[in-house]
């Protein structure tokens, strides 16, 4: 049971933003995220939108830090990859 982030480098809204994962299931990630202060409408189909400015939060709580391919892997492993334009 590991929650993984990649470094905020995705550019969006006038910041810079992370990926945040779990390699077990939703429900690890949605309260993983909520005990750092990501509101549940940072979550996109299978990942988290971490601001920046909570990239050390996630670090401190016990997220992995991974370059942004392993997101992507780490997600295919758990099963829990959900692409754009496929059902939920």
């Amino acid at each position: 049971m590991t929650l993984y982030i990649d470094p905020p480098t995705w550019p969006g809204h006038g910041r810079l933003w992370s990926h945040l994962v779990s390699d077990v299931s939703y429900d690890e990630l949605h309260a993983f995220a909520e005990r750092i202060g990501c509101p549940r409408r940072a979550f996109e189909r299978d990942h988290y939108d971490v601001p920046e400015f909570r990239y050390a939060d996630a670090v401190r709580a016990g997220a992995v830090e991974v370059p942004p391919r392993e997101i992507v892997r780490v997600l295919v492993a758990a099963g829990l990859r959900r692409p754009k334009g496929r059902p939920a």
